[in-house]
């Protein structure tokens, strides 16, 4: 009997998919009034979005930010 080699190789894709999806896990938020989060960006490392936060911040001195960790992302979740 045949195998169906289509799902095994979607399955492979999905994989990926997400692991990709997990790599970018750092990001950085806007805190709104309120008390909602916006992402503004998402990093590989914490050393990146701290980086990035800091031209953020010299761009937007008015504006509040945060570096989070997110590991439910909301496209997963949703």
């Amino acid at each position: 009997m045949p195998q169906n080699t289509e799902y095994k190789a979607n399955q492979n894709e999905n994989q990926a998919i997400a692991y990709k999806e997990r790599l970018n896990a750092w990001a950085i938020a806007r805190l709104q009034p309120d008390a909602q989060r916006e992402i503004v960006a998402r990093f590989r490392s914490r050393s990146d979005a701290d980086g990035y936060m800091q031209r953020l911040r010299q761009m937007m001195p008015d504006a509040s930010f945060m570096v989070v960790f997110d590991c439910l992302r909301e496209e997963i979740v949703a």
